[in-house]
């Protein structure tokens, strides 16, 4: 009897064992699925207090010149801190480069005319529906699309909570923030087509390196010598860091691992994130009814990330 029951007493303490390699594995994918949105949050937190200290730098040195400086210092870091390879690549390679260098400088290049003419929070509520629009593009799931309904209740509500709404816009400037949001859609395909193809950061240095370049002759003519007093080029330095060396990187690292649609509807906190920013450094007030959009948006972004989560924790039982 005692070498029947050997086998069982023996064999408990592997079971225990493969337990606890289960529920650690599902800790793992879950802390797996949430480090993309942690860099995907970091992102918009650092590109939206950049953006408001950008306003502020825009009456020195004009909408194109900031976007000029921008580029520029953002192009200089990352290639300094990449020194990405030229040779190597494929012909496809570099045309992905081309065109998300051509899609930063478009993308930048009409949200700087928009904040020109428009307030921080109505333009990044306009650019934010290009993202949305692809989140219900690209998605198959049918959830996303709800989650994406629910960003744009919030994001309309806070672009017409207290200012009259878009109607009391410069159309202008409502125009080219519609126009950046296309361009964001862009950038978002282009983004994760990049990352795919080159390592690391590369393809990101080379690509702004394509932005600056295709920018600069457009800084040179609007701004001039504007571009050379040092307060202005430390506050643009600054402005790069933050606007875009440090939130494309995090978002082209992200998106090797989230797919498109959940990071396009993850782009609606940055209204919310945009509004706060405006808050703390422009002294913008916030309304009853900006408060709820705000509390919106985030529902819907914790519904994407929610989404994201379940998807890596369906996996773990086929790894």
């Amino acid at each position: 009897m005692a070498a029947v029951e050997a086998p069982a007493t023996v064999g408990q303490p592997e079971v225990a064992g493969e337990a606890a390699d289960a529920a650690s594995d599902g800790a793992g994918s879950r802390r797996a699925a949430l480090a993309p949105v942690g860099l995907v949050l970091a992102g918009c937190v650092s590109v939206q207090f950049g953006g408001a200290i950008a306003v502020s730098l825009m009456p020195r040195a004009g909408a194109l010149g900031v976007v000029t400086l921008r580029l520029f210092f953002a192009a200089v870091v990352l290639l300094v801190i990449c020194r990405p390879r030229l040779r190597g690549h494929s012909r496809s390679d570099w045309g992905t480069v081309l065109a998300f260098g051509a899609t930063l400088a478009a993308m930048n290049g009409l949200f700087y005319q928009a904040v020109d003419r428009i307030p921080l929070g109505p333009a990044v509520t306009l650019e934010v529906l290009g993202p949305l629009a692809l989140s219900v593009i690209a998605s198959r799931r049918a959830v996303n699309a709800v989650w994406a309904g629910l960003a744009l209740c919030g994001v309309f509500l806070l672009g017409g909570g207290g200012s009259g709404g878009f109607a009391a816009l410069d159309k202008v400037g409502v125009a080219y923030a519609l126009a950046a949001g296309a361009m964001w859609a862009t950038y978002i395909v282009f983004s994760a087509r990049t990352g795919r193809r080159f390592p690391q950061a590369d393809g990101l240095a080379l690509a702004m390196a394509v932005a600056a370049i295709l920018v600069l002759p457009l800084g040179i003519v609007e701004s001039g010598s504007k571009l050379t007093v040092p307060s202005t080029l430390g506050l643009a330095a600054a402005v790069a860091v933050m606007s875009s060396v440090l939130p494309y990187t995090l978002e082209l690292l992200a998106l090797r691992r989230l797919p498109a649609s959940t990071f396009a509807v993850m782009m609606s906190l940055e209204p919310a994130i945009a509004a706060i920013a405006g808050f703390l450094i422009l002294n913008q007030s916030l309304t009853l009814l900006e408060s709820l959009a705000i509390t919106l948006v985030i529902a819907a972004s914790m519904g994407a990330v929610r989404t994201q989560v379940g998807q890596g924790k369906a996996k773990v039982p086929q790894g």
